[in-house]
């Protein structure tokens, strides 16, 4: 007994569907990670590294093989200080 191809269109509606917000969704993510892939389980140390290297590069995955940090690099510290004495 044959199926009518009338009955599987909506079925290729929904699988092209899902195909396309899929392979959307990781272009986006590829896109925003400067064309690498997204990264998994980040600890501690990892985002402390992250953010160093966007600061460095401007690029929240971006390094730089440069030895010597860019002019301005020591004024933008993370680490904020509070006011003790007034």
């Amino acid at each position: 007994m044959t199926v009518p191809f009338e009955a599987l269109i909506p079925y290729a509606i929904i699988v092209t569907m899902f195909g396309v917000t899929g392979a959307g969704l990781s272009a986006i993510k590829t896109a925003q990670n400067g064309g690498k892939k997204a990264r998994w389980s980040l600890d501690t140390w990892d985002r402390v590294l992250m953010d160093r290297d966007r600061r460095l590069t401007g690029w929240l995955r971006g390094q730089t093989d440069a030895a010597d940090a860019p002019y301005g690099f020591e004024y933008n510290n993370p680490w904020r200080v509070e006011k003790r004495f007034s």
